[in-house]
């Protein structure tokens, strides 16, 4: 009796994994199916034209985006001109120049840290390879391409 009872609950114990295994065989199948059933789906859809169509509404909404993008910075330039009415050249000169000056500051600030990083490193012994890496930190490398991408980059583009 107690051999049987003891059969009897390592089988139901162990029931319920190969029931679980079960379902998710099961469970497999039909997202096989259904991802077949899908690809199956797309494929038609391609040979009516429809894939072509969805192009076609996605090129429209990068249209509209880029046209929203050009009346925003347009209403900011007239903005800008608009307050700079009425003010004195050299008020108008020294707002112009807020951006390149900070700019000026910035890449200077870099230049400054870096030589007195690498004059720091050669003063105490510090192997130039090592110090390299501690003076010119990925951070760093960050900023400065945001600041070239800045200015040479979609800015230059956007002037022509």
């Amino acid at each position: 009796m107690t051999l049987i009872s003891t059969l009897l609950g390592f089988a139901s114990g162990g029931l319920p994994k190969v029931l679980d295994f079960v379902q998710d065989r099961g469970d497999k199948k039909h997202e096989l199916a259904l991802m077949a059933a899908g690809r199956e789906r797309e494929i038609a859809l391609a040979k009516e034209g429809f894939v072509a169509q969805a192009r076609v509404e996605e090129i429209k909404s990068d249209q509209i985006a880029m046209q929203t993008q050009t009346q925003e910075k347009l209403a900011v330039w007239k903005h800008d001109m608009k307050i700079g009415e009425g003010a004195s050249t050299w008020v108008i000169n020294l707002r112009a120049s807020v951006r390149p000056i900070v700019t000026y500051i910035f890449v200077l600030l870099l230049v400054v840290v870096d030589v007195a990083g690498i004059w720091y490193a050669y003063s105490t012994g510090v192997p130039f390879a090592m110090a390299m890496d501690m003076v010119f930190s990925d951070d760093e490398m960050s900023i400065l391409a945001a600041i070239i991408a800045f200015w040479f980059g979609s800015q230059a583009f956007s002037k022509k």
